[in-house]
């Protein structure tokens, strides 16, 4: 379940939240099905918690967001992109370190 930090995002607020964010934002693609998305977890809510007001972080399911993972060509969850500006800035696929992941993203 997403903690506090999280935004949970959907195709009805995806651009109001993602796009046209002001700040950066993390959007974790994932499933309730995937046993890696719940490794990711607890990771993805330290970055959300550490990063209040600079970068917003969120989740979205693939499930009931199929057109928006196919628009962003992501093939396996859990998969982590990083937007600016509403633009894809940088992408993670699997489970990573905080360290790594943020490394990776360019964050």
């Amino acid at each position: 379940m997403a903690g506090e930090h999280i935004v949970t995002f959907t195709n009805e607020n995806f651009e109001s939240e993602v796009i046209n964010s002001p700040i950066p934002v993390l959007v974790d693609f994932t499933a309730t099905w995937c046993g890696p998305c719940k490794q990711l977890a607890p990771i993805v809510e330290t970055i959300a918690k550490e990063s209040q007001g600079t970068l917003k972080v969120g989740k979205l399911d693939i499930d009931a967001a199929p057109k928006l993972a196919q628009k962003y060509n992501v093939r396996a969850v859990p998969t982590c992109i990083l937007f600016r500006g509403g633009e894809k800035a940088g992408s993670y696929t699997g489970v990573a370190s905080k360290e790594k992941l943020l490394r990776e993203l360019g964050v």
